[in-house]
């Protein structure tokens, strides 16, 4: 297959580029900085039909740089609106998405989210055969939700479920849906532990050398949003990976002392 990766020189992006690779495929990395950008039009048609070849998947791992909600919704919907319109000429057979376990709900709250949720809705309306791939937060992305959380030095949140993975398995997740089947709908992906969202920050924490305190408060709330127990919890149906806290912690310190 012949897959373009938006946002594929990121964090997920550059990983979902390297397992589709590994899995024989050709992966092609499109991003502003090569050229590509989706939220301007730029760069899309010459991607889809490079070389004469036939795109057969596009997958959508690009995030907006904004987490401002005004921002955040023109970033996603411009995108969007974009991308469907260059595949459909383009003849691609398939968009796949890369979202958020618990979107519709944190939605209801957040305009960032919101904005994920128009995300979803315009490729569901769309003229595509689709995929959308509701992930769990990635463990590298907790030291940014304790970040969010500190407030005068400490850490306060709520005691909520929560369920992350390693980017590496949200990557994997991705590549499985690229190379099966449109679902026309939603799939979800998660880590193989449920958490204390407090104890979680609280482990990372130390586990960075951070001695910030980590507070339980029953006021406080994720991003601005009052969540409830499972909202960043995959739901029953939902497709886990393997890859525990706890190694994961131990690879990365690893990886960290022989760079």
């Amino acid at each position: 297959m012949r897959i373009v990766v938006i946002g594929g020189t990121g964090l997920i992006g550059s990983k979902l580029v390297l397992a589709l690779t590994e899995h024989g495929h050709e992966a092609i990395a499109a991003s502003p900085r090569t050229g590509v950008n989706a939220v301007t039009g730029e760069g899309l048609t010459d991607v889809l039909t490079g070389a004469g070849r036939q795109t057969d998947v596009v997958v959508d791992v690009s995030n907006s740089p904004s987490f401002d909600d005004g921002p955040a919704l023109e970033f996603f919907t411009r995108s969007a609106t974009h991308l469907l319109a260059a595949e459909s000429a383009a003849g691609v057979r398939h968009h796949v998405a890369l979202s958020v376990v618990g979107t519709p709900a944190l939605a209801r709250q957040s305009g960032y989210f919101d904005a994920k949720l128009t995300q979803e809705n315009l490729i569901g309306a769309g003229p595509i055969p689709y995929t959308i791939v509701r992930a769990t937060q990635f463990f590298e992305f907790l030291g940014v939700i304790a970040d969010s959380a500190t407030v005068e030095g400490s850490v306060r949140l709520p005691a909520k479920g929560i369920q992350p993975m390693a980017a590496s398995d949200v990557a994997e997740g991705v590549a499985i849906a690229a190379l099966g089947e449109p679902v026309n709908g939603v799939s979800e992906i998660g880590g193989p532990q449920r958490f204390d969202l407090p104890d979680l920050i609280r482990t990372a924490l130390t586990a960075r050398g951070d001695g910030r305190t980590v507070i339980t408060d029953p006021t406080a709330t994720y991003w601005g949003i009052d969540i409830d127990a499972d909202t960043l919890v995959p739901s029953a149906g939902a497709t886990l990976f393997e890859t525990r806290f706890a190694d994961w912690i131990l690879e990365t310190a690893a990886t960290e002392q022989r760079g």
